[in-house]
């Protein structure tokens, strides 16, 4: 019988978890794995670390939350507390799904209510069932000509989401152009509309591709960008299965190539895209542009923690548990086999390198990383780097953008 017990707020080396009094198992017999504590109490903010002891096996133990809104845990089994609650930390063997063994993870409130970047571990691709939408619903596609010049024919479009409403935004079809065309998906910043693409989205048609940009939930209701509650969750969800429905309008268009559509999301729309490339799965290539990994990373930044501080413990907890889950970075590593562009500036202070490199180190290969001396607008040359990338992926009509 396991006998430890561990009631720690914060950081503790695994040798603090190892049992007593318990026997030496014989090597040479079946894989078996154990932690060595019953039980794990942390607070909010904090960390505690667990270790699990494999035997007759070169195979190590992969760790995993059952609950990541109240606790996550990273590959090395260091366990930090996200919001009060109670869930069940679960050690594995990856060839052996019957070698394994849990241990109970209690996260208290913290005195001070201080809540630090959690540790957020890879998402699963059960994960990902979260986002599931009726592929099969009608669209019930609107779309009202604005503009044609240069070739490049502009349209307001609305479609149904799957989470209620519409979805509205903006199609550019090259339409002096024949032939199958690539397809591309474009997400604004926060706070923003579809109609604050429209360069990217003209520049891009006048390359050959068709172009859809949407209205992030947000947008489409009007107010606060954020309203950290509850709610932001709905809508992060909601965006995923609106764009996912981007991509089955454009799949839908008789001039373009399924196989070649791309995304591109630059700022809030960077980050999201981190989330979008793990879930959707007939992406040709997706460019995160001043991308950071989500919007629980951007707001426990240093750059942030004086807004933070203004939200009542409660808010905050709430709003954790609620958006840890569903953080971007977390998803990224999913994304694989789809190449991945990302671009930040040196000097960007709304999405500082160190944030930006967490995102880059979680993503997975291929992926291309640029830097450049800028700071949240990266300029002309981001954007001819940007243009040449796509147009190995996905097939643009030129190189370098016109003009």
């Amino acid at each position: 019988m396991k006998r430890a017990i561990a009631r720690v707020a914060v950081t503790l080396p695994a040798a603090a978890f190892l049992a007593c009094g318990e026997s030496p198992v014989e090597r040479g017999g079946d894989p078996q794995l154990t932690i060595s504590a019953d039980s794990v109490t942390v607070s909010v903010g904090a960390s505690a670390s667990i270790a699990a002891t494999v035997l007759n096996t070169s195979e190590p133990a992969q760790f995993v939350s059952r609950d990541r809104g109240v606790a996550t845990v990273d590959a090395s089994g260091a366990i930090s507390g996200v919001a009060v609650g109670s869930t069940y930390v679960v050690a594995a063997l990856a060839n052996r799904a019957d070698v394994r063994d849990s241990v109970r993870v209690r996260v208290q409130a913290s005195d001070s209510c201080a809540v630090a970047r959690p540790a957020f571990g890879a998402a699963t691709e059960a994960d990902r069932n979260l986002f599931a939408y009726d592929a099969n619903a009608p669209l019930n596609l609107q779309k009202t000509v604005e503009s044609t010049a240069n070739g490049v024919e502009v349209s307001a479009i609305s479609f149904d989401s799957p989470d209620g409403g519409s979805v509205t935004g903006l199609l550019f079809d090259p339409v002096s152009r024949s032939g199958l065309r690539p397809g591309i998906v474009l997400m604004h910043g926060a706070p923003g509309t579809a109609r604050q693409m429209a360069g990217q989205g003209q520049g891009l048609a006048a390359h050959g591709a068709v172009v859809i940009a949407i209205d992030a939930p947000f947008a489409r209701r009007g107010g606060q960008f954020l309203r950290f509650t509850t709610a932001d969750r709905a809508e992060q969800i909601q965006l995923m299965k609106d764009l996912q429905r981007a991509v089955d309008v454009l799949r839908a268009r008789p001039n373009v190539d399924a196989g070649r559509i791309a995304y591109l999301g630059i700022s809030y729309g960077g980050a999201m895209g981190a989330l979008f490339a793990g879930i959707e799965r007939r992406l040709k290539a997706a460019v995160l542009e001043v991308a950071d990994g989500g919007l629980v990373s951007h707001f426990t930044g240093p750059e942030d923690l004086g807004f933070m501080s203004s939200l009542s413990c409660a808010a905050r907890v709430a709003w954790f548990r609620a958006m840890v889950p569903i953080e971007p970075i977390r998803f990224i590593p999913l994304a694989s086999p789809t190449p991945l562009l990302l671009q930040n500036g040196r000097s960007d202070t709304l999405v500082p390198p160190a944030d930006a490199e967490a995102l880059h180190a979680a993503a997975p290969e291929p992926k291309t990383i640029r830097w450049y001396n800028a700071g949240h607008a990266l300029g002309a040359q981001a954007l001819a780097d940007r243009h040449e990338w796509l147009n190995a992926q996905i097939g643009l009509d030129l190189l370098k953008p016109p003009g």
